[in-house]
């Protein structure tokens, strides 16, 4: 399945850091994977090429909701939760959970995004962004992961690039 950059619903620059709407003109500051970019399960790093938010997960729930395996936990984050917890990768407020569709690449044995759960995130607002930090995931602003969920529909497409793809 072949697709051209103007199809795409979500535009990631892992070189700028940036994730662009291009229906929207929305920009917004990311942090991808600390271990650099690839697609190798298990190894931390974030994936490229074509994707689909294969879901949603947390719809209405408050900003800061606390996630583990995609599950609410209860819990708000705060900073008494963050001193207990102090090296936890936090995934908080919205998932976007996604499917690689490039077989060989980022979909099937040993390289599958999904089975690798690689999502876009909200992350504490105390973590940086601009920067790679996490453990493969897209993390976002918390703010700015409920306006993303809000836009964009499930089965939207996704295009990751290790390289610069704006000119901003």
């Amino acid at each position: 399945m072949k697709y051209a950059l103007e199809q795409a619903d979500i535009l990631i620059d892992l070189e700028e850091q940036i994730l662009y709407l291009p229906k929207h003109n929305k920009f917004y500051v990311i942090s991808s994977g600390l271990n650099g970019i690839g697609e190798q399960e298990n190894s931390g790093k974030t994936p490229r090429g074509w994707h689909e938010v294969a879901l949603k997960v947390g719809e209405n729930t408050p900003e800061n909701t606390v996630f583990i395996a995609r599950q609410e936990t209860g819990e708000i984050y705060n900073q008494d939760l963050a001193d207990a917890f102090p090296e936890k990768d936090w995934i908080l407020s919205r998932i976007l959970w996604l499917s690689g569709l490039e077989e060989g690449f980022n979909l099937g044995k040993g390289c599958d995004t999904f089975q690798r759960y690689i999502y876009i995130h909200g992350t504490p607002d105390t973590e940086p962004m601009g920067i790679p930090k996490s453990h493969g995931c897209i993390r976002m602003r918390n703010v700015d992961v409920i306006e993303l969920f809000d836009l964009i529909s499930e089965k939207a497409l996704v295009y990751i690039s290790e390289k610069k793809l704006l000119n901003i």
